[in-house]
């Protein structure tokens, strides 16, 4: 299979098989397949609202895609297996330094001329809307001089819901958008209020792709309880992202 020579091998394997299989069964829709590069290294930034996003956004994309995952997956041989087999990256989580060793991670993916997979909430939306995204993706992409293709998936949370095993037939569709070229920013890379503007940007270009309401809050902090968006407060969601403003720049990119 063209661009698969160098991907583990259970990555290969399933390639061949999940899609003939996947796509009938929950009547994937695919747009913009042409807009995710044939040769050059990438980021594919994608919303996330399912386990299945890291297999339907990957699926059908003729070259390898590789996803961050924690460390803590290779402690144990049940997941490490899984996981080095299906092409995820290990990252350590804990402790000072994650995003930074995060960000080295994904740039050495990116310069090895390879697919980085990434979801730029951090975390899985816990209601179906698009949460802020984190800066991580976008310095990726200027330390490694690539651009990013925003990617959107719907149906996937209906597919299966958090807390479900087997996926249910529910339609999904996957949305590849035209690459964004950051380099305008590259010269000023370590500015957090361009790092913070360029985040919006994307995140723009995803919710035009998905079609969801905007929220400017983290998802991991609405998660957490630390940010209470109760009925009351659903106007404060809104349909484009929010100002310039100074955050943390860890990109998650699996959950």
């Amino acid at each position: 299979m063209p661009g698969m020579t160098d991907a583990p091998r259970m990555y290969r394997g399933l390639r061949r098989i999940l899609p003939p299989l996947v796509n009938p069964y929950l009547h994937v829709q695919v747009e913009g397949l042409e807009h995710v590069p044939d040769r050059a290294p990438a980021i594919l930034a994608s919303n996330h609202l399912s386990f299945i996003d890291s297999i339907v956004v990957p699926m059908n994309v003729t070259r390898p895609v590789y996803f961050l995952g924690k460390s803590d997956y290779w402690d144990s041989w049940r997941t490490r297996w899984f996981f080095q087999g299906t092409g995820v990256v290990p990252v350590e989580r804990g402790g000072e330094g994650k995003a930074d060793a995060s960000l080295r991670t994904g740039v050495r993916i990116l310069q090895a001329g390879d697919l980085l997979g990434i979801y730029p909430e951090g975390t899985r939306s816990p209601d179906g809307r698009l949460y802020r995204g984190k800066t991580g993706p976008v310095r990726m992409a200027l330390e490694a001089g690539v651009p990013i293709v925003p990617c959107a998936v719907a149906g996937t949370d209906l597919a299966l819901p958090t807390g479900a095993y087997l996926p249910r037939r529910e339609p999904v569709r996957v949305r590849y958008g035209q690459p964004l070229d950051l380099s305008r920013y590259r010269d000023r890379r370590s500015d957090p209020f361009v790092l913070r503007s360029a985040t919006d940007e994307l995140m723009y270009e995803i919710m035009l792709l998905s079609g969801q309401e905007y929220v400017d809050e983290y998802a991991s902090k609405v998660k957490s309880g630390a940010v209470d968006l109760s009925l009351d407060d659903l106007g404060s969601g809104s349909t484009d992202p929010g100002p310039t403003r100074h955050d943390d720049t860890g990109g998650r990119a699996a959950s």
